[in-house]
C-alpha cells in the first residue's frame, strides 16, 4: 500500500460526495415559491424538504446548489405544469426553461416530469392537518408527490414484481 500525502487525503474527501450522490431532488416549481422534497438515498421514499421562496434566479440556483451538495443528490426531477389536455403553456414553457439552466448551471441531470393533479392532491392530503388560519403553502408536498411518482416508475422492484405475475 502506498503511503498517501495529506493533500492527498484532502483530494479524495472532496471526491467523496459525488460518488456518494444518490438522492433525488423534487422541485414544484412556481413563480412565488419552489416546493422541495428529496428521496432517501435508496431512492425508495419521498418526503417534502422545504419550500424556496423566490428571490431571484441567480440566488435560487445558488440556494439549490448548495442543497444539492449538503444531501448528495444526483438527479432532479422538475414540475412539469402541462394543461389537463397535455398542452404545455406559459408556466411549463418557464419549467422547462427552469429545469435546461438548473442542468448547465449545477451540472446535476434533471428530467421534467407531468405534474398533473399534484397540487390538487397535495391540497387534499394536507386538508385539516395544517390550520387553515395560518394555511402554510403545500409545495413541498407536491413536489413529494411528484417525486413519489417517480420512484414507483424507476423502482428496480417494479420489474421484478410485473415479471412474476
Amino acid at each position: 500500500m502506498t503511503a498517501r500525502s495529506p493533500q492527498d487525503a484532502g483530494d479524495l474527501s472532496r471526491a467523496a460526495p459525488a460518488q456518494d450522490r444518490r438522492r433525488i431532488l423534487a422541485l414544484d416549481y412556481g413563480r412565488k415559491r419552489i416546493g422541495l422534497a428529496l428521496s432517501d438515498e435508496l431512492r425508495l421514499t419521498a418526503q417534502p424538504l422545504t419550500n424556496l421562496v423566490r428571490k431571484n434566479r441567480a440566488d435560487d440556483i445558488r440556494r439549490l446548489r448548495e442543497i444539492c451538495r449538503a444531501h448528495g443528490v444526483a438527479r432532479i426531477i422538475v414540475g412539469h405544469p402541462v394543461h389537463m389536455t397535455g398542452e404545455a403553456g406559459a408556466m411549463a414553457e418557464e419549467a422547462a426553461r427552469f429545469a435546461t439552466r438548473l442542468k448547465r448551471e449545477l451540472g446535476i441531470e434533471v428530467e421534467l416530469l407531468d405534474e398533473r393533479l399534484t397540487s390538487w392532491e397535495a391540497e387534499q392530503t394536507v386538508a385539516g392537518t395544517r390550520s387553515s388560519r395560518g394555511r402554510a403553502p403545500v409545495d413541498d408536498v407536491a413536489a413529494a408527490i411528484l417525486l413519489r411518482e417517480y420512484l414507483e416508475r424507476h423502482s428496480p422492484m417494479r420489474g421484478a414484481i410485473a415479471e412474476k405475475v
